[in-house]
Formats: structure tokens, sequence, C-alpha cells
């Protein structure tokens, strides 16, 4: 299970749909006990590829996340993006870069703009599955 607060949901939402039309992206930090995360920390970076099909974190950007989670006492928990005009999973392309099997990769649809959907997935030999993700108030 993986567990974000209202306001870091909401704090997403707000930057992805100022880039819109583009993909929004970022990083995701917190704590870790056995297969509970708590994302205590949601860092907006920049999409380098401008585009609304993929996105690429931006390198001094990531760089100073991860500066912020060592310094903080987090751990890195994965990335989030959007998808302005398609569903919240994983496109074929998003599976083919999921490098690391451990982390949460949340994807946050923007298709319906007035009910936008947040998913989570485990992404592992190319194939994806959901996680259990909880909103908290």
């Amino acid at each position: 299970m993986i567990t974000l607060s209202k306001a870091d949901y909401e704090k997403m939402l707000a930057h992805a749909i100022s880039e819109l039309p583009n993909e929004a992206c970022g990083l995701i930090a917190g704590t870790k006990q056995g297969n509970d995360k708590q994302i205590k920390k949601v860092y907006l970076l920049t999409n380098t590829d401008h585009s609304n099909e993929h996105f690429s974190l931006d390198p001094k950007e990531q760089l100073a996340a991860v500066k912020d989670m060592r310094a903080n006492g987090l751990v890195p928990l994965g990335n989030w993006h959007s998808h302005p005009e398609s569903p919240s999973r994983p496109s074929d392309e998003d599976k083919r870069l999921a490098f690391d099997s451990t982390a949460s990769y949340l994807i946050l649809s923007l298709m319906d703009r007035e009910a936008p959907v947040l998913n989570s997935f485990h992404v592992e030999n190319n194939e994806a599955s959901r996680e259990e993700l909880v909103i908290e108030e």
C-alpha cells in the first residue's frame, strides 16, 4: 500500500494542470516499512521533453531532489507523471522505461478534466500491476 496526503495530491494536480498540454512529472519520497510506503514529500520537476506523450526528468532538479531527500531522512519511493489525454495506466513506453522494480510509479490522468484519476503501479519485467493507493486528509 502507498499513502499520499490530500495536500500533496492537490500539489501534483495543480502542477499537472499548469503544464498542459504537456505531461508533468516529478519524484516521490518518504518512508517505507515492508510493503507499506508513506509519501512525505512530492517533488515537482521539469519535463525536459516538453511533450504530451512522454517525459524526461530534469537531471539537475532530480539531483537536487535526491539531496533534499537525504538531508530530510527520506527515501526515494518512485516517480509520478501525468497523462494529459490518456488513462491512468502505464503506456508501453512507461513500462519499458521502468528500470527500478522497487519503485512506485504514480500516473495522474487528466483525460477527464472534471474527474482526474491517480493510480500507483509496480512495474517489473515490462508487466504493470496496480498498487493500493490511499489519499489521506
